[in-house]
């Protein structure tokens, strides 16, 4: 193991933070999912809107669930050999990897201009993948965060307490390259998430990539057990993966399993000064390790050592999200994944 405006046929729309983009198809689906019958529910009425009349509302039926939500843009210039998939955190969306909090290109756009053709989701419970009853269909509630939490869990602040409102008052980890001016944003995009939909999460994945792949897939944090999950269970399908900070791993027994995909796993920076990340690093170090005892071609890159300092838990928000998504392009080239 190695340490280490758009242009759609004739329409033209505007990019806001870039030249245009030229792209031969874009679209979106929803891709897995079940259904689910419901019964003893009561029926009642409703009225939808302010002065209507009442509807009665009849809860019991069959139900359409866990489906994920996928929104691809193809480049009319395309050189990545496959398509790559963007895989979101916890209690977020595929928001992650569009336009930065605070008004940047993000690493959606960054790698449809490298000609990548791109597939970002929403899993299963999130964003426009929809919502099911509770806790008949998802098991438990949703789990809600505060203001402060991501930035105290997120390496953007200094742990516990290190949230204000007042800007002056707020301690960051040291050389913070988060974009603190448009945290406010960044919350807005936070989601519920339960903590009971894994499988289901995992189902849909697999069902994308039985759709569209061949792929390299790229995950975030919560995401780093599906990634690594999914790759295990269509091994033949997955040409490479990029795990970003990722917070699961997948089965240790079936590591072997990934030997034949190349890795790649990126760690910002401050990791050190807060109370949960060695632990998290140091399990994905280990799981990654197993692969690469197997045989496997596995990069992790801390990005302090590679020169690039102050990321948090966000990389590809934060001011230097370029500069991580460039590391990234070169190591995919590396892998002859970019023609």
């Amino acid at each position: 193991m190695r340490t280490i405006p758009i242009l759609v046929g004739l329409a033209i729309l505007t990019a806001c933070t870039s030249a245009p983009y030229a792209l031969r198809d874009m679209g979106s689906f929803h891709v897995g999912g079940r259904d689910v019958e419901i019964t003893g529910k009561p029926v009642r009425e409703v009225v939808f809107t302010p002065g209507g009349v009442p509807a009665k509302v009849d809860l019991n039926g069959t139900y359409s669930v866990e489906a994920m939500y996928v929104q691809y843009f193809l480049p009319q210039n395309r050189r990545g050999a496959v398509p790559l998939l963007m895989w979101h955190g916890g209690g977020l969306t595929g928001v992650t990897y569009e336009t930065t909090p605070d008004g940047r290109e993000g690493w959606m756009n960054y790698f449809i201009k490298q000609g990548w053709d791109v597939y970002n989701s929403d899993a299963v419970e999130r964003g426009r993948a929809g919502w099911a009853m509770y806790p008949d269909i998802f098991k438990g509630e949703p789990v809600f965060l505060a203001k402060a939490n991501p930035f105290e869990r997120f390496r953007i602040g200094q742990g516990l307490g290190s949230y204000s409102p007042d800007p002056a008052k707020q301690k960051l980890m040291p050389a913070s390259q988060f974009p603190v001016e448009g945290y406010d944003n960044f919350v807005k995009q936070s989601v519920p998430r339960w903590t009971t939909t894994d499988d289901a999460i995992i189902r849909a994945y697999i069902a994308l990539v039985d759709k569209v792949c061949p792929c390299v897939i790229l995950f975030h944090s919560q995401a780093g057990q599906f990634g690594f999950k999914v790759a295990q269970a269509r091994p033949e399908k997955v040409k490479a993966l990029i795990a970003i900070e990722p917070a699961g791993q997948g089965d240790p027994k079936q590591a072997a399993v990934l030997k034949g995909i190349p890795t790649l796993v990126v760690y910002g920076d401050n990791i050190t000064l807060d109370s949960r990340w060695p632990q998290i690093r140091k399990n994905g170090v280990d799981f990654v390790g197993e692969i690469s005892k197997a045989g496997g071609n596995v990069g992790v890159v801390d990005l302090p050592n590679a020169g690039i300092r102050g990321n948090s838990h966000m990389l590809m928000m934060d001011r230097n999200n370029l500069q991580v998504a460039a590391l990234i392009q070169e190591w995919l080239a590396k892998q002859g994944l970019y023609r």
